[in-house]
């Protein structure tokens, strides 16, 4: 199997030929901009990932790959208009560079160019894909609407997040999967198994991101860290703290999220205490490996050759353990 920088430069290389100049530029140019923006380009590289490991090429993969891309960067573009956020991978998001209405629009439109995207395969393939996206995409909206209902909750239950993020996030990333098994016309049971592969791994991921975004390095992590504690937002690590802390320590947690006379710095601080000594860090890090290894069982099920099932439980391996 190709090495992973393999698949980024096939994929980047496919992408540069998607974002060309196109009238109206006030509606393509925000949607080359945000893919232009960078990120991990995470599930591009699984959708080649899977449809290689199931005896596919990676070029006929390619527009799979490029279809999930763009819908993950639609979702952004949505989702910063609903959060307000000013900054995306560091550089204005795309309401704050244009403005909200063509966010909105140009949003709209990579939702349909998502889609548009399946035209090149063959009808078989274009269905199984466009099923499974629509579902996805659901999916995703239901786990936005979870994380912006939780906003004005205090009852959230650990259930309930895992839930949301499963939803918000790791969907996406077992469909990522099974649409490279698609165009690959593997077998159902390979397809429903690389997805669920692919959901569980979604689910360590976000976690790990929860507990980057407390105690991740700033200057590999890509964004401020502590971002979540600043915005108060009900993380696994908030949760769990909760959850095993001491009654102590539940009380000082919703005091120092609602007090807003402490600075951002101490506020991090006094908050990330708080998740050590309740045992909500090591917590969060078992977790993110027993999701981990949830996947790698999953990962047996699959008729697969093992050097290919070695090369899977490598790269979960690498998600697991990454600092960034």
């Amino acid at each position: 199997m190709e090495h992973i920088e393999k698949y980024q430069k096939s994929f980047l290389e496919y992408l540069e030929s998607f974002t060309v100049d196109r009238e109206p530029k006030n509606l393509y140019n925000p949607v080359n901009y945000i893919l232009e923006l960078g990120g991990k380009r995470l599930r591009p590289i699984l959708t080649l990932m899977a449809a290689e490991v199931f005896g596919e090429t990676t070029e006929n993969a390619l527009d799979a790959a490029l279809s999930i891309e763009v819908f993950h960067n639609f979702s952004l573009v949505h989702d910063d208009i609903m959060d307000d956020a000013p900054l995306r991978r560091g550089k204005q998001t795309v309401h704050e560079k244009w403005d909200l209405n063509t966010g909105i629009l140009s949003g709209d439109a990579m939702l349909i160019m998502a889609y548009q995207l399946f035209e090149n395969y063959d009808a078989e393939t274009f269905q199984n894909l466009a099923k499974l996206f629509s579902k996805t995409a659901l999916e995703v909206c239901e786990g936005q609407q979870y994380d912006i209902d939780f906003e004005t909750r205090e009852d959230v239950t650990i259930a309930e997040y895992l839930k949301m993020i499963e939803c918000k996030t790791a969907v996406l990333v077992g469909a990522a999967m099974q649409m490279g098994a698609i165009v690959a016309r593997a077998s159902v049971e390979d397809q429903k198994a690389i997805y669920n592969f692919g959901r569980l791994l979604g689910i360590a991921f976000q976690l790990q991101d929860d507990y980057l975004d407390a105690f991740g390095n700033p200057e590999t992590f890509g964004k401020q860290v502590g971002g979540d504690i600043i915005e108060n937002k009900k993380t696994y690590l908030y949760l769990k703290t909760l959850e095993l802390g001491t009654t102590d320590n539940g009380a000082n947690l919703q005091a120092f999220m609602s007090q807003s006379n402490l600075s951002n710095a101490d506020k991090v601080e006094k908050v990330k205490t708080l998740f050590n000594s309740s045992g909500a860090a090591e917590a969060t890090q078992q977790a993110v490996k027993n999701y981990t290894n949830k996947a790698f069982d999953v990962l047996e099920t699959l008729q697969i050759s093992n050097d290919k099932k070695q090369s899977l439980r490598l790269f979960g391996e690498q998600l697991m353990t990454r600092r960034v």
